[in-house]
């Protein structure tokens, strides 16, 4: 790719040589893959820039959450990855986990900062996801960690409403026995 095609996907966009484009993929396959190990060798190198983002607004954290890697997604919160930045889609790394239903992710974003109730453009909370995919594991850490499941969507509907519609009965089971 020429250094022009580099510079030229965001006007405002600092340039960038073929070896630094080079360095930032590489940066992202680590990620995708996993390799906690590689990625703590640039950070002991100096490496300074957990919340990098891909051309679609993925940060390095919210590859390694959505895809299940703990251990690098632990090294890059260590290192102030942030839990909270959303993609380009305005997605958030927690709402991907309740999706996926990865309990342990879920667990280490919440330590490290997430916002259980942060909402998805569409108003979408992780509670919500959760609810709609019968991750009852999910579901009972966001709430003990203050997720509220009153909050709507924006078309009104709640994670209750939401299993309800997805046919996720554990999800309605334990969601009901809140409203009692």
């Amino acid at each position: 790719m020429s250094e022009e095609k580099l510079d030229s996907a965001q006007p405002d966009a600092p340039v960038m040589d073929q070896e630094t484009y080079e360095m930032i993929q590489e940066l992202f396959q680590l990620v995708r893959a996993g390799d906690a190990q590689r990625l703590n060798g640039l950070f002991e190198r100096g490496f300074d820039a957990p919340n990098i983002r891909d051309g679609n607004g993925n940060s390095l954290l919210m590859l390694a959450s959505y895809n299940g890697h703990i251990e690098t997604a632990r090294l890059l919160l260590e290192h102030g990855g942030d839990p909270e930045l959303a993609n380009d889609r305005g997605q958030i790394p927690l709402a991907g986990t309740a999706f996926k239903g990865d309990t342990e992710m879920t667990r280490l974003l919440i330590e490290h900062g997430a916002d259980v109730n942060a909402r998805s453009p569409d108003g979408k909370t992780a509670l919500m996801f959760a609810a709609m995919f019968d991750r009852t594991k999910i579901i009972d850490l966001l709430l003990e960690h203050g997720a509220d499941a009153s909050l709507q969507a924006g078309d009104g509907s709640t994670a209750l409403s939401m299993a309800q519609a997805m046919g996720a009965n554990a999800a309605q089971t334990r969601l009901s026995s809140l409203e009692n």
